[in-house]
């Protein structure tokens, strides 16, 4: 900007190159203005979606996945509008550019690089003629993508003869393959599934992506190869079942799968259950698992048949079909889930004054701040950081809660609420003696939400069986996630192996966590 502290010049020229530079700063204000008037629209908007998203009525909340699409949407628009202020000011367009190039901290070293020279159009100096030569180079890098490829694999097994007798014919043996006479490689196969149970897109519209790359198969082709995937991946999903079930503590949930009821001509409701395991927030060396089960329904019975043979601590939200469990032998300890109870104080909290409601969210708040600190301890730091700290806020609590369930309506759903509390609150309190328990049962819901995309999409399974190739499938892709792998680079080698007769004593080496440890590009950071 002009300093119009300084007296003004006498000369006409310099008066009208002083008002130039004070009209192109003027600009640059307006412009920056107008900048800042779109980016504070911007985020007004975010925050008013984030506050509908968990202060608006039920009717009305979005979920992540909408809030997500928002937010594409917003970020779009703004980057459209970012791009044509860049082609109406080249000053803009270079400054915004060097900063691009500042913010770049990925590292891409893994991926395949192919190099582009680009020389002058003359080696002649255009001074004297001389020739050039190289004092230098600028070099940049940008990420592209191939776009997805169908090729056909030919195999020729040539037969030999001998010349001088008949019966000297060798021929090398047929390579095994997942569809014997089928078309498909093993890494296709793979892809197809991957796509559906990790990017959660149905078969028909896989099909239709194939189409376009004149490759007309049908979805029901596609669902015999799904099929024959996750028969061939169940020995590795019987281990992994095994292997979390040696575990001495564990998460466990269920969520609803609808399924195709041939026979009525509509779906029922059949359920996925859930076991996890993640051992980092308090340092342990197991490696992170999820193992799904599909059952026809919730009943205590199928929490039974899906912890058979385990022994040890589970965190659950509080069904009660999980204490079956403990009355069978006794082998079951139950902790239960804090995030469960604060959120029934929140649906009060958001309905305006609620001082009980609100008070018991400030006092579990302080539970979950002590948490956030102590996460990746030590378990024996763990417990003595919640005997000191945690445990005098529980033992408070507790009285509390007793003292106003007397005060209001028997019949209130706050007062339901706190029943809840406090009938399981020896459950809750077990984290405050195990440094290995957490506060919640987040681990597992975070598990969940893959199986509810993929139901969203696919709207049901078709069949009892179509629902249990789901559990195989998804246990597996899952637990390549935990285990920050690949899916698609790990589900391509461990069927490739399968089919290639694999020993059963050498399961284990295909396991994810496994796989993790081998130096292989594809492996996601």
């Amino acid at each position: 900007m002009v300093d119009h502290s300084v007296a003004l010049p006498t000369d006409v020229e310099a008066l009208h190159a002083l008002i130039r530079a004070e009209r192109s700063a003027h600009a640059s204000v307006l412009a920056e203005r107008d900048q800042l008037a779109i980016r504070n629209a911007t985020l007004e908007y975010l925050i008013a979606e984030i506050r509908r998203a968990h202060f608006g009525r039920k009717s009305e909340r979005i979920n992540d996945d909408q809030l997500a699409l928002a937010l594409e949407e917003l970020e779009t628009a703004a980057a459209r509008e970012e791009a044509k202020d860049e082609r109406t000011n080249p000053k803009l367009k270079q400054e915004r550019a060097r900063k691009r190039r500042a913010s770049r901290i990925l590292n891409f070293e893994h991926l395949p690089h192919e190099e582009v020279v680009i020389e002058p159009e003359s080696m002649d100096c255009p001074c004297c003629g001389g020739t050039l030569h190289v004092i230098g180079e600028d070099v940049s890098r940008r990420l592209d993508k191939i776009p997805a490829k169908i090729r056909v694999i030919v195999t020729r097994r040539r037969k030999y003869a001998c010349r001088k007798c008949t019966d000297g014919v060798v021929q090398a043996p047929a390579p095994p393959r997942l569809i014997e006479g089928g078309l498909p490689t093993e890494a296709l196969v793979a892809d197809v599934v991957v796509s559906k149970f990790a990017d959660h897109l149905p078969l028909y519209r896989q099909a239709q992506i194939l189409a376009r790359h004149g490759v007309r198969i049908e979805r029901s082709t596609l669902a015999q190869w799904v099929g024959a995937a996750t028969a061939e991946l169940e020995p590795l999903y019987d281990y992994l079942v095994r292997e979390l079930k040696r575990s001495p503590k564990l998460f466990a949930d269920e969520t609803r799968c609808p399924v195709l009821d041939p026979g009525r001509g509509k779906t029922k409701s059949g359920y996925l259950w859930a076991i996890a395991r993640d051992d980092r927030p308090w340092g342990g060396t197991e490696p992170p698992a999820v193992a799904y089960r599909y059952a026809p329904g919730r009943g205590k019975e199928h929490a039974v048949a899906l912890l058979e043979g385990f022994t040890g601590v589970l965190q659950v939200d509080g069904y009660a079909a999980y204490n079956e469990l403990t009355r069978a032998g006794g082998a079951v300890t139950l902790a239960f889930c804090w995030s469960h109870l604060r959120r029934k104080f929140y649906d009060i909290y958001l309905g305006g004054n609620a001082p009980i409601a609100t008070e018991a969210l400030a006092r579990i708040g302080k539970l979950y701040a002590i948490e956030a600190e102590i996460r990746g301890g030590a378990p024996e730091v763990r417990r003595a950081e919640r005997q000191a700290r945690s445990k005098p806020i529980v033992t408070a609590l507790k009285p509390w809660l007793e003292e106003n369930l007397v005060k209001i309506s028997k019949g209130s759903p706050l007062a339901e609420h706190i029943r809840y509390g406090l009938n399981h609150w020896d459950g809750l309190s077990r984290f405050l003696d195990d440094g290995r328990i957490e506060i919640d049962s987040n681990t597992v819901e975070r598990s969940i939400r893959p199986l509810a995309l993929t139901r969203k999409n696919a709207l049901f399974a078709g069949h009892d069986i179509g629902a249990a190739n789901w559990a195989i499938a998804a246990s597996l892709i899952e637990t390549c996630k935990l285990n920050c792998v690949n899916p698609l680079a790990w589900m391509t080698d461990a069927l490739t192996k399968l089919v290639n007769l694999w020993p059963a004593s050498r399961i284990i080496e295909l396991m994810p966590w496994e796989y993790r440890k081998i130096d292989n590009p594809s492996r996601q950071s």
